[in-house]
């Protein structure tokens, strides 16, 4: 029997988990393969999505439940399978499971597309892509997306990868550079081989970056738009760069994919005593109470609501994402949420500490 989503948001996103078949799988490196995903017909609007989005896997290894964003990949985009990229980060982790005990047919628990990482809309816009690593999958996505919703616009990729053997998805960017010739500059830089330019072989720090991005037509005016995606040394490099530059934070959209080397934030003290939670999720309103022991939102809700929506609990990829309607919160260190979503309200549950001795959340919002 074909799952149907069980409940959608007030915004009309679909909520839950569903099973989705393994129809492949197509090792890309040592350490990575493509895992593509069969979506019934019934599913198809539950799991549209716009090029930069990702979903959560959830999977159970040992007793322990493990949950993992994913950002969807082409190709293929179509109503029929989403195709995630997965790279091993652990002996234990769900990375090593799908490159050593994942088969075809096998299921896996899909939460429905999610993520505010998209396109800006701007016709005729210059789209500047910094990747790194599985960075690429996100941003290959968007490249796709803009050269074929827009022929007016043009796509500049600058890749970081550790060496050849372990640049992904490089079949899928040669096939899209020849289906779009003129319009697709990329640039490959590798930290760990040498190359026959000096400038694309090591690391890539702020000289060099400008350096890269020079000749590619690349500034901080008119129309360009910046993407980072990638490991935190590599985006804050980059961020950092454009800003000394002038760039606008409208102009530069951000994602991490991994907290390692992010130096550690204060966090914000609890508020003294219990804490009363009003927690509006899938369209049901459940209270909760935060107890001692409990570091952030997250914990107390998860005892009440299991259905809360998480999955990094390091505040990298959004899931938890939620309205405050009623109290404060403070967060600590976070890269999901951009500073006009902070105004208006949103905090990361994984992240938020209440400030007041009660508080709601809408994760409907």
């Amino acid at each position: 029997m074909t799952p149907t989503p069980r409940a959608l948001s007030p915004a009309g996103r679909p909520t839950g988990w569903f099973p989705l078949p393994v129809s492949g799988l197509d090792r890309l490196a040592e350490d990575a393969v493509a895992v593509t995903l069969a979506v019934p017909e019934p599913l198809a609007g539950a799991f549209a999505h716009q090029a930069g989005q990702h979903v959560v896997v959830r999977h159970r290894q040992g007793g322990t439940e493990i949950r993992r964003s994913y950002s969807v990949c082409p190709p293929p985009f179509a109503r029929d399978r989403l195709r995630l990229v997965v790279r091993r980060a652990s002996p234990d982790g769900f990375g090593a499971y799908a490159l050593g005990g994942l088969a075809v047919g096998d299921r896996l628990d899909v939460s429905p597309p999610a993520g505010s990482f998209r396109l800006e809309a701007a016709p005729g816009a210059h789209h500047v892509l910094v990747a790194g690593g599985t960075g690429i999958a996100p941003l290959l996505a968007m490249a796709a997306a803009a050269l074929g919703d827009d022929p007016g616009c043009r796509v500049s990729l600058l890749y970081a990868s550790r060496d050849a053997a372990g640049v992904l998805l490089a079949e899928e960017l040669a096939d899209l550079k020849d289906a779009h010739l003129g319009r697709l500059a990329v640039l490959h830089v590798l930290s760990r081989e040498r190359r026959e330019a000096d400038l694309l072989s090591g690391r890539i720090d702020r000289d060099r970056l400008w350096r890269l991005l020079a000749p590619l037509g690349a500034d901080v005016g008119g129309t360009t738009v910046f993407y980072l995606c990638g490991p935190w040394g590599l985006v804050e490099v980059a961020r950092e760069a454009l800003a000394q530059a002038g760039a606008s934070p409208r102009q530069v959209r951000v994602e991490l994919f991994s907290a390692e080397g992010v130096p550690p934030a204060p966090e914000p003290p609890p508020h003294r005593g219990g804490v009363r939670i009003s927690a509006r999720i899938g369209g049901r309103t459940s209270a909760a109470q935060m107890l001692p022991g409990d570091r952030v939102l997250l914990d107390a809700l998860l005892r009440t609501r299991p259905d809360t929506p998480y999955s990094c609990r390091v505040g990298l990829c959004g899931s938890c994402r939620a309205r405050v309607v009623d109290g404060a919160a403070a967060m600590g260190s976070q890269f999901a949420l951009d500073a006009a979503e902070v105004a208006a309200g949103f905090t990361l549950a994984c992240r938020a500490r209440a400030t007041t001795g009660r508080i709601g959340l809408d994760f409907d919002a």
